[in-house]
């Protein structure tokens, strides 16, 4: 009976097996090489990261007194000091607001656009300059709810002072044969204020400025009552 010996990897030792047979020694695991440069690299970036989020919430924490809008104001009407209130706010250097200090000289001012309650308030947002410009009359103009459009109107709009046949000319009173119509006389007015409904009549008064020569027939129509006011096309329509 021959026996048939397995040559041994020289370097590598063997172990007999179970049943005499060599075994494979098992492998040495060897461990890696710590870098202490890419360590210390790591905690660096690490506390770099940490100190940029401290200093990016310390900016973020720093806030303004500003004023804010406290409730709505149309286009046109002069700011009270109601409708201004105080807040804290983080913003932006780009965001332009008004200082708390500034309220004083806030009131009095009038609303350059319409002015929504809870915005921000902005310099560009208030305006010294009336609606009522020189050369100009202001006249009230009392209207039913007949004679005016259901849209809200707002001080600054163009509207058109229309004349509407009196009760007589609408019957079509008188023997006389009808004559083609002529289109209504019309002037151009800018809202300045608009008055509340009453309750009983729904009758809202309308200041509007008018040229001064314009001034005394529109009062004049007005005394009449028949007259309508229309919203005026806008430019570029």
């Amino acid at each position: 009976m021959s026996t048939t010996t397995t040559p041994s990897t020289p370097g590598r030792a063997t172990v007999p097996g179970p049943g005499g047979e060599p075994a494979a020694a098992p492998r040495v695991v060897r461990q890696r090489r710590r870098r202490p440069g890419l360590i210390a690299l790591s905690v660096a970036l690490i506390a770099a990261g940490g100190l940029s989020g401290a200093l990016l919430f310390t900016a973020s924490g720093q806030r303004s007194a500003v004023l804010v809008v406290a409730r709505d104001v149309p286009v046109g009407a002069a700011i009270s000091d109601a409708d201004l209130a105080p807040a804290s706010l983080a913003l932006d250097p780009a965001v332009k607001a008004v200082p708390v200090a500034k309220k004083r000289a806030m009131v009095g001012q009038r609303a350059a656009v319409a002015l929504k309650a809870g915005s921000l308030l902005s310099p560009g947002q208030v305006t010294s300059v009336s609606l009522v410009k020189a050369g100009e009359q202001l006249v009230g103009v009392a209207l039913k709810p007949a004679q005016l459009p259901a849209s809200r109107l707002a001080p600054g709009q163009k509207v058109l002072i229309v004349s509407t046949p009196d009760a007589a000319q609408a019957a079509g009173g008188g023997s006389k044969p009808a004559e083609p119509a002529a289109p209504p006389k019309t002037l151009a007015a800018t809202v300045v204020a608009v008055g509340v409904a009453a309750p009983a009549t729904g009758v809202v008064v309308v200041d509007v400025a008018v040229t001064a020569a314009d001034g005394p027939v529109l009062a004049a129509r007005v005394a009449t009552g028949a007259i309508a006011l229309i919203l005026a096309p806008q430019e570029g329509s």
